[in-house]
């Protein structure tokens, strides 16, 4: 005799629950979640990385400022009349707190696709050779002699172009998970861990290229990884939702994506060197 629908439904919501709890733990274990936040002391003391970012700082801060003010002339009425049943007197500030998340998240989005994809990239290979990972990076790009202490300063032309392109995918998913937060509490959470599970491993598009490798080991990379990329994901984009912030937590970002790529690295070259004296002391 087969379940009754609600005990399906039952069932599918336990299950659903169980994984979020299993990846959550996953990320926890990780400490990928940190990286962002590594990211931000490493390029705040090396200066060299700042070149990326201040080249294209104006007008990122000028389409920002442009979707701000597009968004509370526009859609604050709309969404304060629907926070007015859900948040009660809070409304007006819940309210303007949602769409100055909203701009920034919208900036980020349409700043990455038309504006600042190159500099990112720059961004993660510079840090990537200032760990020392120069022999990785030259697979995809020329390396120049000499800059010493400038890794940026280093990087040459690319050989390839880089993986990730505009596309609408990324706008469309976004205005399709923002009505959830309308939903006090669950529906931003909710909207976050979407929006972090996408970005999570989008972060490290560049190092899978530099890798090379296709879309099924990509895949099976990130799902052996599945906790560690979401919590990273989730952390990084809480940062980008900051008002303002959100352009320089996405340089940031990458460059703590960066610095996880060299430790993942370190730790994959660091096995078989042990393996192999293991073998020679025997």
């Amino acid at each position: 005799m087969s379940k009754p629908m609600s005990a399906k439904v039952k069932d599918t919501a336990l299950e659903e629950v169980q994984r979020a709890r299993h990846i959550a733990e996953e990320g926890a274990r990780s400490g990928a979640y940190l990286y962002p936040l590594k990211g931000i002391y490493y390029f705040a003391t090396h200066k060299d990385l700042y070149k990326p970012l201040l080249s294209r700082l104006a007008p990122s801060l000028t389409l920002g400022a442009g979707i701000t003010i597009f968004m509370f002339l526009f859609t604050y009425l709309p969404q304060f009349a629907v926070l007015v049943f859900t948040s009660g007197p809070l409304a007006a500030l819940t309210t303007a707190l949602l769409v100055l998340s909203e701009s920034s998240t919208l900036t980020m989005v349409l700043s990455k696709a038309l504006l600042i994809e190159d500099t990112l990239i720059d961004t993660f290979d510079g840090t990537l050779v200032d760990r020392g990972q120069t022999n990785l990076v030259a697979k995809e790009r020329q390396i120049k002699s000499g800059a010493a202490g400038d890794a940026i300063g280093r990087l040459g032309k690319l050989m390839t172009k880089p993986f990730q392109k505009f596309t609408p995918t990324a706008i469309i998913r976004y205005f399709m998970y923002l009505p959830l937060n309308f939903i006090p509490v669950v529906g931003t959470v909710a909207f976050v861990a979407l929006q972090g599970r996408r970005n999570g491993p989008s972060a490290h598009s560049r190092y899978f290229q530099l890798k090379g490798m296709n879309k099924t080991q990509q895949e099976q990379f990130v799902q052996e990884r599945q906790g560690a990329y979401t919590s990273f994901g989730v952390a990084s984009t809480l940062l980008e939702m900051v008002p303002i912030l959100g352009i320089f937590a996405a340089y940031t970002n990458t460059c703590g994506a960066a610095l996880w790529a060299a430790d993942l690295e370190s730790k994959s070259g660091t096995a078989p060197a042990l393996r192999e004296q293991a073998k020679r002391a025997q």
